[in-house]
This record gives structure tokens, sequence and C-alpha cells, in this order.
């Protein structure tokens, strides 16, 4: 009895100082290359949150309210990716971003902090931030078909979509208009 209790403590203790280590039957190249790639999809996706949400507080014009409201349903969908985009990380064995000096060191999206920026340049600005970011989904969408990771790609592809979406809204909701949003 004695015996089986100490050899269940040094499986315990052996676990305890054990790193991270999510089972998967990915390969160890393949977790740190998704998890690169999706680390990097990530800050650009908190990157692109910060950036919709600062362009919505900071909205104004004759279209504020549509303009107003259409940021903040961008920045809801942006910031309910997050999380996913992090676990999913997680799920295939591989460490996420830890800080927001974590994010400014991998993310692509360039911040803008203008103190007045015109509406519709706020809209254009978007509209390629999120193209930007559809492009380095089908980017990393590559690496999973690479690796045979059906899940994360079935996310990509929807977050693609997503991307797509936002970009589309944003180019019609500024089209004929000119740089005040009329």
């Amino acid at each position: 009895m004695k015996r089986i209790d100490t050899e269940r403590q040094t499986k315990l203790k052996k676990r305890r100082a054990a790193p991270l280590a999510t089972p998967t039957d990915l390969s160890a190249e393949a977790t740190r290359e998704l998890s690169g790639v999706l680390n990097g999809i990530l800050a650009d996706v908190f990157a692109l949150y910060l950036k919709t949400k600062n362009f919505h507080w900071h909205m104004s014009g004759p279209h504020f309210r549509d303009y107003h409201e259409l940021l903040d349903e961008q920045s809801v969908e942006l910031f309910g990716m997050t999380d996913d985009i992090a676990e999913r990380v997680r799920k295939i064995g591989g460490p996420t971003i830890k800080s927001i000096g974590h994010i400014a060191r991998l993310q692509r999206v360039l911040d803008n902090d203008a103190d007045f920026v015109q509406p519709l340049d706020m809209l254009a600005e978007l509209r390629e931030d999120n193209k930007d970011l559809a492009s380095h989904l089908r980017e990393a969408h590559n690496i999973c078909d690479t690796h045979r990771d059906i899940a994360t790609a079935s996310l990509i592809e929807n977050w693609i979509d997503q991307a797509e979406r936002r970009t589309w809204f944003l180019f019609e909701a500024s089209r004929n208009a000119d740089s005040t949003g009329h």
C-alpha cells in the first residue's frame, strides 16, 4: 500500500513540475508552427479590436450614430474571436500570448494614436486592416493544411468570412461620400 502511495506522489510531483504539455497528436513542429501563426493572428485581432473601439469612441460627423454602431458591432465580433483563438492554441499544446507587450511585439496591425481622424479615413483604415487580417488568416489556413489540422482550419474559415463581412460593410458604408461622411 505504501509503495503505491509513494509512486502516486512521485508521479504527481513530476506532473506538477512539467511544463504545459497538452496532449495532442500533432507533432512538436506542427504545434510550434501553428501556435506561432495563431499567436500572430491573436495579436492582430487584439490590436484591431482596440483600434476599432478607438474609432468607435472618437467617431464624429453627420453619420455618427450609424458609424458608431457599426464599429461597436465589429469590435464585439473581434473581441469574441480572441478567446477562441487563444483556446485553440492551448488545445494543440502551445503557449499563448501573455501581455500587452507580447501583443505589441507580434501585431502587424498599425496603431492609430491621432487626436482626430476623419470618419471616412477611419472606415478606410479599418477596411484595409480587416482585409489584411483575412489575408493572414488564409496564410494560417495553409499552415493548417500542411499539418492536417482540420479543427483549426475550420475555425479560420469562419474568421475569414467574418473579416470579409467587416471589410464589405466598411466599404459599403463609405461609398460615394466625401471625407466628412456625407
